[in-house]
């Protein structure tokens, strides 16, 4: 996130044409993409909370490694490792949740959890924009190396390992690429994971360019830029927990559906919409708010499709479709934005985001919803919080 209002920032420092801006996104999506899948049959075998440990960890040593890029190829090269680590993380937060909350109740934890990251971008990112406009780039991603380092002490201190059946199988190369195939094989998982895919394809064309759009247009500075991401940041720790309790209640396809369809409405009208900068403010609100409506429920879905053995390896191959989507969409807008402008990424954006909802509408079905006295929603087991591990 903190990436695409920075880009201005980076071009100007190291001289980036324009048209390869976004690859500085493509990269690290790609790593993420690519490592996740290599994380998903580990994180079953091994258990979530030692690849939380482990990536937060490499997460923290590649973000401070920012520091040491003077040219725009060597950037290149850190998004690259920070992908690696992006890699290790992605699925294994939200198969966490899988683990450790019933099916009723997962809405309502992973609204927190897109609460929390949400929070992070009220502060990080106007915070990281504003002190890389006047330090430069660099300052942000050493703090968010900072804050990572913590977040791996706050695992290790209070995040247990949830008391799931781990994967007996041996994790080697074959035994990932024949799980991954038969999951895919599943047409509720295939239609999923390419649902992922056009949502996360339609952000990537949409958002990456839209902090350059707008100072290009309206001659705004990089503060304007950071109060808009903080409003959205707000719309996204307002709404975040409220759908995710209110899907555990209704069902998550309807609320999907409806978000996909307004997202794409919004996005194909911004530039029209757009006429004074201040217009941006409530549109990002209502953008950001459409799209916890979307994530929350439909991470709480997707964990139902594979078995507590099998979770890690499903959301790793979510993460990482979805990853590859968010690349090809930052790859794509760079060139659209340079032949085209903006107009063209907002009508790809669009089109992908209605495709999402067709794909869930035909093709995912909503589980039934079960009563259960499992897990409460404010209180841990202690036997598995001390240490760590099980006590």
């Amino acid at each position: 996130m903190i990436i695409s209002p920075l880009l201005p920032v980076i071009g100007e420092q190291l001289s980036m044409p324009e048209v390869w801006q976004g690859w500085l996104v493509s990269a690290y999506a790609f790593m993420v993409g690519f490592f996740a899948l290599i994380a998903g049959p580990i994180s079953d075998k091994i258990g979530r909370r030692r690849m939380l440990l482990l990536g937060t960890a490499a997460m923290t040593i590649a973000l401070a490694l920012h520091s040491l890029a003077f040219s725009w190829q060597a950037l290149m090269g850190m998004r690259l490792l920070t992908g690696v680590a992006g890699g290790i993380l992605s699925g294994s937060a939200v198969s966490y949740i899988g683990d450790y909350f019933p099916y009723e109740r997962r809405g309502w934890a992973n609204g927190w959890i897109m609460s929390g990251a949400a929070s992070g971008q009220i502060i990080g990112i106007p915070l990281g924009t504003i002190l890389g406009e006047y330090f430069g780039f660099r300052i942000p991603f050493l703090m968010f190396a900072v804050t990572m380092g913590l977040t791996w002490v706050l695992i290790l201190k209070y995040v247990p390992q949830p008391p799931v059946q781990r994967s007996l199988h041996p994790v080697t190369v074959r035994s990932a690429l024949t799980g991954y195939w038969a999951m895919l094989r599943k047409l509720k998982v295939f239609a999923a994971v390419m649902a992922f895919f056009a949502m996360f394809v339609s952000v990537g064309l949409y958002v990456i360019y839209l902090p350059t759009w707008l100072m290009n247009t309206f001659s705004i500075s990089g503060n304007e830029i950071a109060l808009m991401f903080m409003i959205g940041g707000i719309a996204n720790v307002i709404t975040g927990p409220r759908m995710g309790k209110l899907s555990d209640q209704i069902g998550r396809r309807g609320l999907i559906l409806f978000s996909c369809v307004g997202i794409s409405i919004i996005m194909f009208g911004t530039t029209y919409i757009i006429q004074q900068f201040w217009i941006a403010y409530p549109l990002f609100f209502l953008t950001m708010m459409l799209v916890a409506m979307r994530v929350t429920p439909f991470q709480a879905l997707l964990t139902t499709l594979e078995s507590d053995e099998k979770r890690g390896m499903l959301m790793s191959l979510s993460a990482s479709i979805g990853q590859a989507g968010f690349g090809l969409g930052g790859a794509l807008a760079g060139l659209t934005f340079a032949g085209y402008g903006y107009a063209s990424n907002t009508m790809f954006a669009s089109l992908f985001a209605i495709t999402a909802a067709i794909i869930i509408w035909k093709y995912i079905p909503e589980p039934p919803m079960k009563k259960s006295k499992a897990l409460t929603t404010n209180t841990l087991d202690p036997k598995f919080v001390i240490g760590g591990e099980r006590a």
